[in-house]
């Protein structure tokens, strides 16, 4: 599967932005999907999660303002940012992981559970 992660763009503190991850090659239905985030001089770090049941999980620092869901019909992830910060800037990255069962509610937070990698957007919150 190849992905591309768009919608980034510079915003104000509060703002919102609605980020997308359209995946090409494969149907995005048989995989897990992650996005992931690295600010600058910092590593890269789990931010959403949604299972192939949309079962969804987020890091502490995003929960409660971020949402992520799939549209496996638009063959697209998506994830919400809402309640934007200045610590929320970073280049944002969605990533996919094959061969977890439909039903499976595991979470999958470090880089190494996905194998399928899009190319970042950034996402710039000013204060």
């Amino acid at each position: 599967v190849q992905l591309q992660a768009s919608g980034g763009g510079l915003v104000q503190a509060g703002g919102s932005l609605r980020l997308s991850c359209a995946a090409s090659r494969r149907t995005i239905s048989m995989y897990a999907v992650g996005w992931f985030r690295q600010a600058p001089g910092k590593e890269r770090e789990f931010v959403a999660g949604i299972n192939r049941n949309s079962v969804t999980y987020y890091a502490d620092s995003v929960k409660g303002r971020f949402a992520v869901s799939r549209d496996n019909a638009q063959n697209t992830a998506y994830l919400q940012l809402n309640g934007l910060k200045p610590e929320d800037t970073a280049v944002y990255y969605c990533a996919a992981r094959a061969g977890t069962i439909l039903s499976s509610t595991q979470r999958y937070e470090r880089g190494t559970d996905y194998g399928y990698w899009g190319r970042g957007t950034q996402v710039t919150v000013s204060s």
